[in-house]
């Protein structure tokens, strides 16, 4: 072993390390290790940025522009409000068809403004049919993910793959080569979750509105300021009934006016009564407070928190937001949005103290009171989703039928070889421009950046894992383990290892890095690359186990209230059963 073979494997362990434990955020790491690669001179300045350049990087980019116009016209969105009336005829008929609909979606586009697009309607239909949104959540979630398996333009991994195959000299993958496999998989996976996965989810999610799901009865209370009270006549900043018990002060009533968002500077006065928040022992200690009387105990629900210019809504932070690592203090939330947040589900559990001081995550859902004319500036927000009814985006809607038309003659263009997906792609995403699907900035807005940067950063290491003989190292050992078992173990092996990685990193990181070997391991068993290439594109996209192997996940894991257990309970039968038919499947549909 040569001194850049090691250096590459300890990158490679500690990207992974970086990955799974997201200590550091994943485009920064791919980022870093494309930095140590150039310093340490093991790639030339030309390779270390050719992931920029590269056909799956473009190709990706210009995928989330297709799939922003779709989203923008409300082509998406209609079938949702369809999928709405017929959950009240039959609820497994219903679930069944938008599996059926947030696949065939996601087959086309990215899946997550599918998902976005139908969790607040889902919510709904929870809250109406008294149901937990848990049970509907995952299935959607699920379905997006094998929608993804059956075209090439289904995930970007399959997009990232067949570059790297087609920079080591193979054929392209073609836009329906995954289709056979692809409606295996999602025809097993439907009646997977249909008939034994929903029964396995348990009911996560309370049943109520949201006052109740987020526990906030205990947290909520009416105070009446005495004339003798210490606070009267100071501003909330300076009042001690503030500063002694660190109560979140949501609005003042006085003399039958309405002050709903009091700033540190709103002087209290003589018989306000004030609308707090608070942990149950410190609002105890409110009787012991001179000059201040408690109000009854009200049994708490949204009405009582909304009124005619405040409202609730719950908003999730996206996958790849720029607020990740980032707490409410830093943003300045409560000034920039004049609103509050009551409560905060933070990686499985529900929060309602330190809420300003607490790092948020994509997936963290915020319950949030806010001025109804202030709402806008929320939704318009890229990094927070919104998944409460509240109002319904400004689609184009003249421009259906124009942004549909753009998406087939992309993919029918790829399909017929008339020109190369990545031409495609690019004249696609400038047509959705030029027809008025979507303006200039909304395209740039739709380009999730990092995960362009991640996709760059990590092309990197794989030409390092070739240059320096990592990747044959690593395939030599698995050779060895496995080989004597024959090819079809090698692709199992294979398929497992992706399946495992991409349930604790980003499935186009694990992608990126195994990719290479397994060509270089087909070169070695002398066999076709096809089939292990397939193995590791078809798991990096089945990450079921986790919250946080795939964005969708992330996405529904606040909105469903889910243990990280749950994702393991529903989800490890699922990637067994999956990787049980790639083991038997893949090398019948591509021979060795």
């Amino acid at each position: 072993m040569t001194f850049e073979i090691a250096f590459v494997i300890a990158l490679v362990v500690i990207a992974v390390i970086l990955f799974a434990t997201e200590k550091l955020p994943v485009d920064l790491v791919a980022l870093l290790v494309m930095g140590a690669l150039l310093v340490s001179g093991i790639i030339s300045p030309e390779e270390g940025i050719a992931g920029f350049s590269n056909p799956a990087t473009v190709t990706v980019g210009a995928m989330f522009v297709l799939s922003a116009g779709l989203f923008k016209t409300g082509a998406v969105d209609y079938l949702g409000r369809v999928l709405n009336r017929l959950f009240k005829l039959d609820l497994w008929v219903a679930l069944s068809v938008t599996m059926i609909i947030a696949g065939g979606l996601s087959a086309f586009m990215n899946n997550t403004p599918v998902v976005a697009i139908f969790m607040p309607i889902l919510l709904g239909v929870a809250r109406d049919l008294n149901l937990s949104p848990s049970k509907l959540l995952m299935p959607l979630s699920f379905a997006s993910m094998f929608g993804g398996l059956c075209t090439l333009i289904g995930t970007s991994t399959n997009i990232l793959v067949s570059a790297i195959a087609e920079r080591h000299g193979q054929p392209a993958f073609s836009m329906f080569e995954f289709t056979p496999l692809g409606a295996i998989f999602f025809g097993a996976g439907m009646l997977y979750m249909i008939f034994l996965g929903v029964r396995l989810i348990p009911d996560r999610r309370g049943k109520g509105d949201l006052t109740q799901t987020f526990g906030m009865g205990d947290y909520l209370l009416d105070v009446v300021l005495l004339p003798e009270a210490k606070s009267a006549g100071k501003s909330v900043a300076k009042a001690p009934l503030v500063k002694d018990l660190d109560l979140d002060i949501l609005e003042v009533r006085r003399e039958g006016r309405l002050i709903p968002f009091p700033t540190a500077e709103t002087v209290l006065a003589a018989n306000d009564v004030l609308r707090v928040r608070c942990e149950v022992e410190k609002i105890k200690q409110l009787r012991e407070q001179e000059g201040i009387a408690l109000k009854p105990e009200i049994k708490w629900r949204d009405e009582e928190l909304e009124s005619n210019e405040t409202m609730l809504v719950e908003a999730v932070i996206a996958p790849n937001s720029e607020l990740e690592g980032k707490t409410l203090k830093e943003i300045n939330f409560r000034s920039y949005y004049s609103g509050t947040v009551l409560a905060l589900r933070h990686r499985g559990e529900t929060m309602h103290e330190n809420l300003e001081t607490t790092p948020l995550r994509a997936g963290d859902v915020l319950l949030v009171k806010i001025r109804r004319d202030h709402l806008i500036y929320l939704e318009e927000q890229e990094a927070f989703l919104l998944v409460s009814e509240v109002s319904l985006p400004t689609f184009r809607k003249r421009k259906i039928l124009p942004a549909v038309a753009i998406v087939a003659g992309v993919v029918l263009a790829a399909a017929f070889d008339i020109v190369p997906i990545l031409t495609a792609a690019i004249a696609g995403s400038i047509l959705m421009i030029l027809a008025g699907c979507l303006d200039v900035d909304d395209a740039y807005k739709a380009i999730e950046w990092k995960v362009i940067f991640l996709l760059a950063g990590v092309l990197s290491l794989g030409v390092a894992l070739e240059k320096t003989g990592a990747a044959l190292l690593i395939s030599s050992v698995m050779i060895e383990s496995i080989g004597a078992w024959g090819p079809v173990a090698v692709v199992a092996a294979f398929y497992l290892l992706t399946s495992l990685l991409t349930g604790v990193m980003s499935n186009n990181a694990t992608a990126a890095l195994l990719a290479p070997i397994a060509i270089v391991t087909a070169d070695s068993l002398g066999v076709d690359s096809r089939p292990l290439l397939m193995a590791v594109t078809f798991a990096a996209s089945s990450s079921f186990m986790t919250p946080v192997g795939y964005q969708t996940n992330t996405l529904i894991y606040g909105p469903g209230q889910y243990k990280f257990a749950d994702f393991l309970r529903v989800g490890t039968p699922l990637n067994l059963l999956f990787w049980l038919l790639a083991t038997w499947l893949i090398p019948k549909f591509w021979p060795f």
